[in-house]
């Protein structure tokens, strides 16, 4: 491993470690406002005016390029809305280790898929057997994770 790939990985852990972190904080705004998607737009608006301020600071885009891109590639602010909503309703109902679980095993499938069929100009990982072996190593290791279900289900 490069110095480069060291660096990027321990940032992935630290976005990883900010994930049940934001999913926990946003169900919690949702129960004081009682708005769960109310709870998400504002989510969304801070991180508006976080990534516009990032931007501002450290990088120089060309929006031009916005016209000649393909529209599928817009798609990821409808999942981040998605999966915002649904964490902030599950969460509260369901657990949030289980949320995050469920989370974490859909990511592991995606992840795979991509990687292998290289979607959305991403590199080529072919799914050996090796790598389909550790992946449901890892989904198993999710499900032995993840904290038993109780009956509180508050509802869906």
């Amino acid at each position: 491993m490069t110095n480069n790939q060291a660096v990027l990985s321990g940032i992935m852990i630290v976005a990883g470690i900010g994930i049940p972190i934001m999913a926990a904080t946003n169900a919690g705004l949702a129960g004081r406002i009682g708005a769960p998607m109310a709870a998400v737009s504002i989510l969304s608006l801070a991180t508006l005016i976080s990534a516009l301020a990032l931007t501002s600071v450290f990088e120089t885009p060309d929006f031009s390029a916005l016209s000649k891109t393909p529209p599928g590639y817009f798609l990821a602010g409808i999942l981040f809305v998605f999966y915002i909503g649904a964490i902030t309703i599950a969460a509260p109902k369901i657990g949030l280790g289980n949320a995050v679980f469920m989370v974490l095993f859909g990511q592991l499938l995606s992840a795979a898929a991509i990687d292998h069929f290289g979607l959305f100009g991403s590199q080529v990982f072919a799914l050996t057997p090796r790598r389909t072996l550790g992946i449901l190593v890892m989904a198993f290791g999710v499900y032995l994770a993840r904290p038993e279900f109780t009956q509180h289900t508050n509802g869906l």
